[in-house]
């Protein structure tokens, strides 16, 4: 926390030295509120000493803000190829749009595929809802800054892979202006590993994850040894990936929303 704390105060004297008053004003306030987030969980953690969580309440000490009765889980989704789904329809994907934003939609990345356990398959996919980003254990305020990016301009419910939140900055040119992805997304994992918040994990077939991994518009090219020729996939082929994903977290959603996490961090104020 003193790291995040220490990055705070530095943004804020970039931003004091980079803009008047008036155009950093905004943004000042949201380094404010997360400093005396930071500021109130620290002393929430003095408060508790390690030596009154037992060992019958130590799952209770690690997810204090869980609701009664439900589970932090992370659950798999069967395996497809693209064109093999039996499901129709199509996730919609808006363009920004500045001046509405949602929270009720869910971040899906890749990352290094790892086993949960012995006997089960390989995860190399994870969705989680975009709250998620505001966990003090992410990375900040970089995990702020994505989720104001992930929230803009987007329907609820729906699922932004993070490639097209690459696509949307310039290729990925502007993602340093954002945050480091590659850190928050590992800081995420960790999260979903320690069930300390709810995440779909995915183990995705090669091309199917691979698509993901790119734009909206983007081809892959994949070899059939036995046919000895190329196939090529398409943004119709990443629609059908999406779709059903989608699908799928439909039915877990309906059971029990996706919960983010507890300490979450206030997100950044909006513009007028």
């Amino acid at each position: 926390m003193a790291e995040i704390g220490q990055q705070l105060l530095w943004d804020a004297a970039d931003l004091l030295q980079t803009h008047d008053t008036r155009s950093a004003s905004c943004e000042l306030i949201a380094r404010e509120r997360l400093m005396l987030q930071l500021a109130d969980q620290v002393a929430q953690i003095h408060k508790q000493a390690p030596a009154e969580a037992g060992p019958d309440n130590a799952d209770q000490a690690r997810k204090p803000g869980r609701p009664p009765g439900v589970r932090s889980t992370t659950r798999q989704a069967p395996q497809h190829m693209p064109g093999t789904s039996p499901l129709e329809g199509a996730l919609v994907m808006p363009e920004p749009d500045t001046a509405a934003r949602t929270s009720a939609v869910y971040l899906l990345f890749a990352h290094e595929p790892y086993f949960p356990g012995p006997g089960t398959q390989e995860i190399n996919t994870t969705l989680v809802a975009a709250d998620t980003l505001l966990h003090p254990r992410v990375l900040q305020p970089d995990g702020t800054r994505i989720h104001d990016l992930l929230t803009r301009g987007r329907k609820p419910g729906e699922i932004i892979p993070l490639a097209t939140l690459t696509h949307e900055l310039n290729g990925g040119a502007d993602w340093p202006t954002v945050g480091d992805w590659e850190r928050a997304t590992v800081d995420l994992v960790h999260l979903v590993r320690t069930q300390m918040c709810d995440a779909l994990s995915l183990g995705l077939p090669e091309v199917a994850r691979a698509l993901i991994c790119t734009g909206p518009e983007s081809q892959v090219r994949a070899f059939d040894a036995a046919a000895g020729e190329f196939t090529v996939y398409g943004p119709d082929d990443r629609t059908k990936v999406l779709t059903e994903v989608g699908v799928f977290l439909t039915g877990l959603a309906a059971e029990q929303p996706f919960w983010p996490g507890d300490g979450l961090l206030p997100p950044l104020c909006q513009s007028a």
